[in-house]
């Protein structure tokens, strides 16, 4: 992984995160575990490159990214769609996700990516906030939520990114 300026990714944040899924990893190179995310955001707040995620109370990772200031979201190509979609559809309570996946953990900045990565961004948690649904101007927008398990949002500043 070479480290790059987040500005030179040059695709569209949307298909990134929307389209294509990203894996949120937080915790040390010891402990740690991903998520797959399709739920997100990469933008500017408060003058600052920054990547906005979103996770559940229940996650395994929730567990995770409550206790650790660094965060980080990588990006995949298409040859890893079935990884991902593992790692989204197992818990890292129950398997070694990146094991089954075929993912290669490794030190980015103070987090956690994966070898395979396309683009890693590196974040330090600067705000969180759990989703109100009394802010919701658009009522259906609850349909997400039947189990009431509203996500949490996580502003990270992004400190570092790499290309592979």
């Amino acid at each position: 992984m070479k480290k790059i300026n987040v500005r030179d990714i040059k695709t569209s944040p949307v298909e990134l995160i929307g389209d294509d899924w990203a894996l949120l990893t937080a915790g040390t190179p010891d402990k740690f575990n991903t998520m797959t995310v399709s739920w997100g955001a990469l933008g500017e707040m408060w003058g600052r490159d920054a990547a906005f995620v979103f996770v559940r109370p229940q996650r395994y990772t929730f567990e995770f990214i409550e206790q650790s200031d660094i965060f980080t979201l990588s990006f995949y190509g298409s040859e890893y769609k079935d990884a991902l979609r593992l790692c989204g559809a197992k818990s890292g309570r129950d398997i070694d996700k990146p094991a089954a996946a075929g993912l290669t953990p490794v030190e980015a900045s103070g987090g956690v990516t994966f070898a395979e990565a396309e683009y890693t961004v590196v974040c330090r948690k600067i705000a969180e906030q759990a989703l109100d649904p009394s802010g919701f101007l658009d009522k259906t927008i609850e349909n997400n939520y039947a189990k009431k398990d509203y996500h949490k949002m996580y502003v990270g500043e992004i400190i570092a990114a790499y290309q592979k």
